[in-house]
């Protein structure tokens, strides 16, 4: 497998490609690292390559908040300018400013 640089970082906000869906992300994974479970619940014609970053989001939809886990792929910037309202952002994250929130790292500083 090929390792892909990372093309989103902590802290910024992502729209899923195909899904209504939102988030900050928080973690990043270089290469898929979640169960063979979860890899074969996505349908076959959908299922993303493994060999490149999966990104942990604080995730919302027009329901509810949820932590998401998606491949580099089906991730694009999200514009916006809008808040995540995830109840978990305040503890992961400063402000948000230009689709970046401030990590705690850089607020300390």
């Amino acid at each position: 497998m090929i390792n892909r640089q990372a093309k989103f970082g902590i802290g910024q906000v992502v729209k899923h490609r195909f899904y209504p869906f939102r988030g900050v992300i928080f973690d990043v994974d270089p290469t898929f690292s979640n169960t063979d479970e979860w890899w074969e619940s996505i349908p076959e014609h959908m299922r993303p390559a493994k060999d490149q970053p999966y990104y942990h989001l604080l995730a919302e939809n027009e329901e509810s908040t949820y932590i998401a886990y998606v491949s580099q792929q089906n991730l694009l910037v999200d514009d916006s300018g809008d808040p995540v309202s995830h109840p978990q952002v305040p503890e992961m994250f400063g402000e948000l400013e230009d689709g970046q929130y401030e990590t705690l790292d850089d607020l300390k500083h």
